[in-house]
């Protein structure tokens, strides 16, 4: 699948983010081993500490349907390029990468940066 369409779909799923206090949409489209598409947004609460972030969201939405492996996914917001995961999301990520790992996909202005996850985030967590 082309990664193109993946940053599309993010891009989309950044329109329906709940974000009445940080005004940050996130977007994320993830692609599974079995070639399945999930996206999610980022979803915040007035209590903060329960906010969801777009890729968790989407891993979720994989989870649900079964999946466990993913082989790729974009991220996307519209207020800032490269809007890397943050730091949970990056280990959520490392433990449903795919044996082939799993490719971050990024916007760089009108171009696609793609990185492997051991980039972001070196010695992941598992156990």
């Amino acid at each position: 699948m082309e990664y193109e369409i993946l940053m599309e779909k993010a891009q989309e799923a950044s329109k329906n983010a709940y974000i009445p206090y940080s005004k940050f949409p996130v977007g994320a489209c993830v692609l599974t081993e079995n070639d399945k598409i999930y996206t999610g947004c980022n979803f915040e609460n007035s209590s903060f500490g329960l906010t969801i972030c777009a890729e968790r969201n989407a891993i979720g939405s994989a989870i649900v349907d079964g999946e466990r492996k993913i082989k790729a996914i974009a991220v996307f917001s519209p207020k800032k390029d490269m809007c890397y995961p943050c730091g949970a999301c990056r280990q959520v990520l490392y433990e449903f990468q795919s044996e082939n790992g799993i490719d971050i996909i990024l916007k760089d202005g009108d171009n696609l940066k793609i990185f492997k996850i051991e980039e972001l985030l070196p010695g992941g967590f598992n156990l």
